[in-house]
């Protein structure tokens, strides 16, 4: 099912502030290990690949399908994972924001 044409414009543009959202979140991840003097320098950088290699699978389902028929399925990954506010999720129409907070 796709997404009015409205909605569609909405979602891209806060798709793009989701997507900026997650990888500061993972840059923060990173800066955390990077900066831990309690693990060697390979234990950091084994620790970095890892994080980032698992925040890349958990990044992928909600932004790397980027069409309108996926946009309703991208749209309640996001919200699920708290990277739309409700004031940006309340951009949408009734009917978008029904269909993403019936989960």
């Amino acid at each position: 099912m796709g997404i009015p044409e409205t909605d569609w414009k909405t979602f891209k543009r806060l798709r793009l502030v989701a997507l900026d959202r997650f990888s500061q979140r993972v840059v923060d991840e990173c800066q955390a290990i990077c900066t831990d003097k309690a693990l060697t320098a390979h234990e950091r950088y084994l620790k970095l690949y890892e994080r980032v290699q698992e925040r890349n699978e958990e990044m992928a389902p909600a932004f790397d399908d980027f069409r309108r028929s996926t946009a309703l399925l991208c749209l309640r990954l996001m919200v699920s994972d708290g990277l739309l506010t409700e004031q940006e999720t309340s951009e949408f129409s009734s009917e978008v924001q029904r269909a993403v907070s019936a989960q």
